[in-house]
């Protein structure tokens, strides 16, 4: 026979409503950031800039400095070289 019980064991219905909720509290999360993320970017436009002056064999990144970004950029992403324009 188990006499071992403890208050704080997860056994049964409560661990599994523990981890059901876990689960759909990380899902909304995600989902609200990537509706924050898209609408963010939604609004944004770009440009060229010299088109002519892109070339096609080249260091990484270095065509990302003729792409201007109309907005705020969104997220914390350092390593390209867009320039982003306030609208």
């Amino acid at each position: 026979m188990n006499d071992k019980r403890g208050i704080w064991t997860l056994d049964g219905l409560t661990g599994y409503f523990i981890a059901v909720g876990l689960l759909l509290s990380i899902l909304a999360f995600l989902t609200a950031a990537a509706i924050k993320t898209q609408s963010a970017t939604a609004t944004q436009s770009y440009e060229i800039k010299d088109p002519f002056g892109i070339k096609m064999i080249g260091p990484d990144l270095e065509n990302e400095k003729h792409v201007i970004i109309h907005g705020k950029p969104v997220g914390g992403d350092t390593l390209h070289k867009w320039q982003f324009v306030e609208k």
